[in-house]
């Protein structure tokens, strides 16, 4: 079991910054950060895994513009996101995945989640 709890949510204009934070009780397999939009499933943004060289994943949309990174000394999971976009708008998870058997998508198969943090970017 782990608790996620995420903060730095809010509401900036096109082009501008925001860092997410997500204070974890504990850290699993994997940790990464997944949005939905207004009307929209939610999906995968950014994903990393905690052991070995530490490999982080994006989806396509925010490649360049945003990253992940893990403090472990501090149990957080941080999404920097740069030249934010009206298009990035919606409420953002922290999730986790704890190893499981096989291969798996970067975004599959997370079964913790945190209840969410509000980001709004007007153009």
């Amino acid at each position: 079991q782990v608790l996620l709890v995420e903060s730095g949510g809010g509401s900036v204009q096109e082009g501008r910054s925001l860092r997410l934070s997500c204070e974890a009780s504990g850290f699993m397999d994997t940790m990464a950060w997944f949005r939905q939009a207004p009307g929209k499933e939610r999906e995968g943004v950014a994903a990393i895994k905690t052991y070995g060289n530490g490999d982080a994943y994006y989806d396509d949309s925010v490649k360049g513009r945003f990253t992940i990174s893990l403090d472990k000394a501090k149990r957080t999971v941080n999404l920097q996101m740069n030249s934010l976009e009206p298009e990035d708008t919606g409420v953002y998870y922290c999730a986790a995945r704890r190893a499981l058997p096989g291969t798996r998508g970067p975004f599959e198969d997370f079964g913790y989640w945190g209840q969410g943090t509000q980001v709004t970017v007007s153009s």
